[in-house]
């Protein structure tokens, strides 16, 4: 019998070396979501975006979008288009963002936009990774010499209607006993400008809004940003819920950006983490890391190959994008919105950015 079994073993061995190599890479067959192919097919990714919002989404003297969440959303043409600048922006206001989710008016919506329990399960859609942790605060005139919310006990508050803004500052001062009016407008430009015009004492939104908002003020430092944080705003992207392989390729890209971020790769060095001409794997792989050599797609390591599109697409997305701290800073330290100490920093630095494997 143990002959027999040796004899077995060598045939089975001999067996397997007749058979041809088939690489891990080539193994790999993802097929395309429906969202996906659209984009594909069109050419272009059509991206839900804020126009208004100082360092998140607007348009700028020259009739382009920018800002951080429009930079997301290049970064997502870039991975799956090969190309940032193949993005088509839909400018959305709040109450309309869960009907253009639903009816395939966009593929992708990047419009500092809070994911609660009610959005995930009832807008049809998938919630990616949180790209900027934001919390709900109030801003007041620095001439009424308050630091406080309660300071402004038996005055009023201009809020945007139909979003969980108004319902968090509800519940706020209800919880607090406090005698606050609000006063309810219909988009967010209009609350601002009512604020503004002293039709309110204060203004409430997401204190990155708040922010956005007083750099655009004739005399910023007239209004103050009160202390206080009332609610947990994370902000992520949305994808439809129809197509996880696209929501996958969306998900990994701002993964990648932070994870680029992390690895200390730019769009001003990323050349330097790619192999040398006529450098060997496994000398390349010594000089970058394992790590890095996985993450980018290089010496026949997977990478955007599990998702369906180019082995190598961060190498894309950093070069035309940048990584996530380049976008932050490009974007959101002009309004005053600075990083170190914050949630937003990675979490090296104390922060909750934080990417995970890319193995």
């Amino acid at each position: 019998m143990k002959t027999r079994a040796v004899f077995l073993v060598a045939l089975l061995a001999l067996l397997l070396s007749a058979l041809p190599l088939v690489s891990a890479q080539d193994a790999i067959t993802v097929t395309l979501g429906p969202v996906s192919q659209r984009v594909i097919d069109r050419d272009s990714l059509v991206c839900g975006a804020n126009q208004s919002l100082q360092g998140f989404g607007f348009v700028n003297d020259e009739g382009q979008f920018e800002g951080f969440d429009i930079d997301v959303c290049r970064a997502v043409a870039a991975a799956i288009l090969g190309d940032a600048t193949k993005v088509e922006f839909r400018p959305l206001q709040a109450p309309e963002r869960q009907a253009a989710m639903q009816s395939g008016e966009i593929d992708i919506m990047s419009r500092n936009t809070t994911m609660t329990l009610s959005r995930d399960s009832q807008w049809a859609t998938t919630f990616g990774p949180i790209t900027f942790y934001d919390g709900q605060g109030v801003i007041a005139r620095a001439e009424l010499g308050i630091d406080s919310i309660a300071g402004l006990d038996g005055g009023s508050i201009c809020v945007q209607t139909g979003t969980t803004t108004e319902l968090n500052i509800t519940d706020y001062i209800e919880a607090n006993s406090l005698s606050i009016e609000l006063q309810v407008f219909a988009d967010a430009n209009a609350t601002w400008e009512a604020y503004v015009q002293g039709r309110c004492d204060g203004f409430t939104t997401d204190k990155s809004g708040l922010a956005a908002y007083r750099s655009t003020a004739e005399d910023p430092g007239a209004h103050v940003i009160l202390p206080e944080t009332i609610s947990k705003e994370p902000l992520a992207i949305l994808t439809p819920q129809n197509d996880p392989q696209f929501a996958e390729v969306a998900a990994w890209t701002v993964y990648g950006l932070i994870q680029a971020e992390e690895f200390g790769i730019t769009s001003a060095n990323v050349a330097e983490f790619l192999p040398a001409e006529g450098e060997a794997d496994d000398a390349y792989t010594a000089r970058v890391t394992p790590a890095v050599a996985r993450f980018l797609g290089q010496a026949g390591n997977q990478s955007g190959n599990y998702l369906g599109i180019a082995n190598d697409y961060m190498v894309t997305v950093i070069t035309q994008v940048g990584n996530y701290g380049e976008i932050y800073e490009r974007n959101l330290v002009p309004i005053g919105l600075e990083r170190a100490g914050t949630l937003n920093d990675l979490w090296t630095r104390g922060g909750l950015m934080y990417s995970p494997p890319f193995r």
